[in-house]
């Protein structure tokens, strides 16, 4: 009987692990491409990315040189949708909401907004998020918000009031912006991050600090706290998400010049961005023991 009994927990213990394991699809940013999307495709399969996150090509020919592309090398999509702050907000939420419609025409795999305005009153910051919540679930898309400066989620305690307003809202965690709006690692905010990180469905792999949303070079020894304390955040989310979610979507954006600091009259880049998302890819599957 007690033979049984420690099998039966051993089987449990398998079993719970099994269900907490998941795997990681990895999108890289086009943010700063200067090359044709087919070599800019060929670069990012080659490198072990399973897709890209990008804004909609404004003009036909790149969007059919886009889809040409990510069929080439059976790259996933991942698109990015904005609010327009420069616009009067009802005119604002009209063309954000059709373009959506563009956008799902593609069967990307998530669509990533930023949404909203830091000036915008909350209702009106709620039209926004319920306007993409009834076309995610019309369409059966993924559509998250991103925790960004200048939108609605700029800042973690405004954040939280539209978690608790909104049930069905899912965001995308760029925990990057925050280190820089409350000038700290927030360390001392794991309570407060709790609501945020539990709705946390996407990952913008960045690293902040508390003077800027970047640091120059992840690979820095000076930054390795930032790093390690973004690297803590990540995994807790992912590990909460693969135990209901087989597949937990990433994407590395550490960004080019002048998100990258830049060295003065040049403009030249202190660091090399690729080599920065790359290094950044691969210290999240040695965390995740991911082959």
């Amino acid at each position: 009987m007690r033979i049984l009994l420690m099998l039966v927990c051993f089987l449990f213990t398998i079993s719970s692990f099994s269900q907490q394991a998941g795997k990681l699809e990895f999108y890289n940013t086009d943010w700063g491409r200067q090359i044709s999307w087919d070599a800019f495709c060929e670069k990012t399969k080659a490198a072990g990315y399973d897709g890209l996150e990008t804004w909609f090509p404004s003009d036909e020919k790149s969007q059919q040189e886009l889809k040409a592309a990510l069929e080439k090398y059976d790259l996933k999509v991942g698109f990015l949708n904005g609010t327009n702050k420069s616009l009067p907000f009802e005119e604002s939420l009209k063309l954000y909401t059709a373009h959506f419609k563009t956008l799902i025409t593609w069967k990307p795999a998530y669509i990533n907004c930023h949404t909203g305005n830091d000036f915008y009153s909350f209702e009106q910051n709620k039209a926004f998020i319920d306007a993409a919540n009834k076309i995610a679930k019309e369409n059966n898309i993924p559509i998250y918000h991103e925790t960004h400066r200048g939108r609605f989620s700029y800042n973690l305690p405004d954040t939280k009031k539209y978690i608790q307003a909104i049930p069905e809202l899912k965001m995308t965690l760029d925990i990057s912006h925050w280190m820089v709006v409350h000038e700290s690692l927030l360390e001392n905010q794991d309570i407060e991050l709790e609501e945020v990180l539990d709705r946390s469905y996407h990952i913008h792999a960045r690293v902040g600090h508390a003077e800027g949303p970047q640091v120059n070079d992840p690979e820095a020894p000076e930054w390795k706290k930032a790093v390690d304390r973004h690297l803590d955040l990540w995994e807790k989310v992912i590990h909460q998400k693969w135990k209901t979610n087989s597949t937990y979507t990433i994407t590395a954006e550490f960004g080019p010049a002048d998100y990258m600091p830049t060295l003065p009259y040049t403009r030249v880049p202190v660091a090399d961005q690729w080599k920065a998302n790359l290094y950044i890819l691969k210290a999240l599957k040695e965390r995740l023991k991911i082959e």
